[in-house]
């Protein structure tokens, strides 16, 4: 069994519009823009971070706003929802604030005996808020959401499968124990974890395959301290099947992927260097980063790029 993991690294999902997505995630949700790149792959598109104060492994959801992408269709063999972790007793104000500001889809709910409150993101992407005690993660403070009732970071993600056995054996093999049993839905955990600990397994065998687009999820990541654990991971995963990437270099971060049985993407990504190996913390997400291989297309991609206000 892999022991490296140490929870959720970060959440990449698709956006369509690059200045909605940075308002719903700093405005709204009063996370803090950690960085704005661009993607390795399409340095014409944005690749926009948000976390804590510094971006810490399990608190950072990431972006790729395409312009003009077709909306995402939900289904299975995806990432459903992304569900993050706030104070005891807050979700009073959460549903109060959202009210106000016209955030759709709000539900409240319990599963696993935890409060929710479910709501959409600006291109129908599926999270949830759930209360919990003691997380120790500090909220970001300089934004709009007060620290005392703010977001500490990841809580885990859903993931919705026709079949979840494949899935459910991987995670465990991957160090999650499963811990409980809803319905349809199992939950694993990582004991020991970074705090973004839980992968809940919604198994529906009759549902439509998702497609992929505006509000759905691209990849999944877990985090690893280091790229010696990193490495170490890799050979495992090999030596039981999977077909893994190479070690990439993403600049904040070092990468393997992988595809999950259920179709999802995982990632398993390097909690070094972090965000301020290019920026002070003090300015982190301030300043347009270019890849060290993309930097001569500065200029076009700079007048390709609308600027994001704020």
């Amino acid at each position: 069994m892999i022991e490296q993991i140490k929870g959720l690294h970060h959440v990449t999902s698709m956006a369509a519009d690059a200045q909605q997505n940075n308002d719903f995630f700093t405005k709204q949700l009063g996370l803090r823009r950690v960085k704005k790149t661009v993607n390795f792959d399409a340095p014409d598109v944005y690749h926009l971070y948000y976390g804590d104060e510094t971006g810490s492994a399990g608190t950072i959801m990431t972006y790729f706003p395409f312009p003009h992408i077709a909306k995402g269709r939900r289904g299975a063999g995806e990432a459903s929802e992304t569900v993050f972790a706030v104070p005891r007793g807050t979700l009073g104000y959460w549903k109060e604030r959202f009210e106000a500001q016209g955030v759709s889809g709000l539900e409240e709910q319990e599963r696993f005996g935890g409060k929710r409150l479910r709501f959409f993101g600006p291109d129908g992407d599926g999270f949830a808020l759930v209360e919990v005690d003691g997380d120790n993660r500090k909220p970001f403070d300089g934004g709009p959401v007060p620290e005392s009732v703010g977001v500490h970071g990841f809580h885990g993600v859903t993931m919705r499968l026709r079949d979840g056995g494949a899935t459910s054996e991987l995670l465990k093999y991957m160090g999650y124990e499963e811990v409980d049993r809803q319905g349809d839905l199992t939950r694993l955990a990582m004991p020991g974890g970074n705090g973004a600990d839980f992968i809940d397994l919604e198994v529906l065998p009759g549902a439509a395959p998702a497609r992929q687009g505006a509000g759905s999820v691209h990849h999944v990541a877990f985090a690893v301290k280091d790229r010696k654990d990193q490495l170490e991971v890799r050979k495992a995963l090999i030596d039981t099947g999977y077909n893994v990437t190479p070690v990439i270099d993403r600049d904040y971060f070092w990468a393997i992927y992988f595809r999950t049985p259920g179709g999802v993407l995982f990632e398993v990504a390097t909690n070094e260097p972090g965000f301020d190996r290019d920026e002070d913390t003090a300015h982190l997400g301030e300043a347009l980063k270019i890849p060290a291989q993309h930097e001569h297309l500065r200029p076009r991609i700079e007048q390709i790029l609308t600027p994001i206000a704020g």
